[in-house]
């Protein structure tokens, strides 16, 4: 993910034709709690907590395997080690019954930091979810868990982790879906946005989606190069450019649609009978502090919208 994308969202109002996906929600809600961080790479800190947690319980043999139950890239997960054993909160020692591997440890320093931290988390995830009465924040978490692998649910604990590890997860599922195709997720929110009131401006569009102007660019110049999205005249304004959905475009949009729709199924099976709705009321809850009302309903939800 690049810089631009990692900071697309800004806070305003939410597109109501987005607002009945999880896993929207969940990026949103995502990037509110980044925002909201201390100036740091939250993700690099949250990383290295799920990594030290993860060695409170029992020292790991296999760091591979550590890595895929946290949802960790092998690269990323090389870096945290060498992060933390460069802190002395952690150690690699080799395993004396299969010595290519490595058993990782936690070290007393490493002890001392991951209680320090915990307090910390603690305290972070009440601000975060103040808006929320306990009860709700436990529930919140109970689901949020439900969208991991049951073999990491016991290894991700705070409500700020967990949504960055759904958030994550989802992604990465919904674009598995579409390998392939050159298409993301991301994109089903300009082309449906285009397909229904352009041909408009980027910044009507940024406005729409209410991300950043260099974030609508990026997602616009990928379906401009993928031929599914094609710069004119703006009708109103022959001096200025307006984006509109080619033919092929409206083909793709189908496609990505039929993802988006498999990927809610998804949440929808994980989640049980009513817990999408009740995820995304308590998703909405966290971000109607900063969100006013909906960014476009010029028209009602087609048949490439789907809810879940």
């Amino acid at each position: 993910m690049s810089r631009t994308e990692a900071t697309a969202e800004i806070p305003g109002v939410l597109p109501e034709s987005l607002t009945g996906f999880i896993g929207y929600l969940l990026r949103r809600v995502y990037a509110q709690f980044s925002a909201a961080g201390d100036g740091g790479d939250s993700d690099s800190d949250a990383r290295d907590f799920l990594v030290l947690d993860a060695l409170t319980g029992r020292d790991w043999e296999s760091q591979l395997d550590l890595a895929e139950r946290l949802g960790i890239n092998r690269t990323v997960m090389v870096q945290v080690i060498d992060r933390l054993e460069a802190r002395g909160e952690a150690q690699r020692t080799r395993n004396p019954d299969n010595r290519r591997q490595y058993v990782l440890s936690l070290t007393d320093k490493g002890r001392e930091a991951v209680e320090a931290r915990r307090l910390a988390v603690a305290d972070r995830d009440a601000r975060l979810t103040a808006v929320l009465t306990p009860q709700e924040t436990a529930r919140l978490d109970e689901l949020l868990a439900r969208l991991l692998p049951e073999q990491a649910q016991p290894l991700v604990q705070g409500t700020e982790y967990l949504v960055s590890q759904a958030h994550h997860r989802l992604r990465k599922r919904g674009d598995d879906k579409l390998a392939g195709t050159g298409l993301r997720v991301r994109h089903y929110g300009p082309l449906y946005a285009l397909d229904v009131v352009g041909p408009i401006a980027q910044q009507r569009l940024a406005e729409l989606l209410a991300i950043t102007g260099p974030a609508a660019s990026q997602l616009v110049d990928e379906l401009v190069k993928l031929g599914l999205v094609r710069r004119g005249r703006d009708p109103h304004d022959r001096r200025r450019y307006a984006l509109e959905v080619t033919g092929p475009g409206r083909e793709k949009l189908a496609v990505v649609a039929r993802a988006v729709a498999e990927l809610a199924a998804d949440v929808s099976e994980m989640l049980g009978p009513g817990g999408a709705e009740e995820l995304r009321a308590l998703l909405l809850e966290l971000l109607a502090p900063t969100h006013s009302g909906p960014a476009f309903s010029e028209k009602t939800k087609s048949s490439v919208s789907v809810r879940g």
